[in-house]
């Protein structure tokens, strides 16, 4: 997955990935895993990071479900 607009949101709301990581009351080391893809989101996930981050619902795709577009 492609989590570059994700990444921009994060920063735009929070200013870096830790204070995201203690407003969502977890490691900033699980919200690093998530965005590197080693480990995967949950639909509570999704929805928690929607609210912190003014996600709205018609949006959800843009953010956390983009592809990596390959050449080719």
């Amino acid at each position: 997955m492609n989590y570059s607009k994700l990444k921009g949101r994060i920063v735009e709301k929070f200013g870096s990935q830790g204070r995201l990581a203690k407003h969502l009351e977890i490691s900033e080391q699980t919200v690093t895993a998530k965005l590197n893809g080693r480990s995967r989101f949950t639909q509570e996930d999704i929805i928690a990071w929607c609210n912190a981050l003014d996600i709205d619902a018609e949006n959800v795709g843009d953010y956390f479900f983009a592809q990596i577009l390959s050449k080719g």
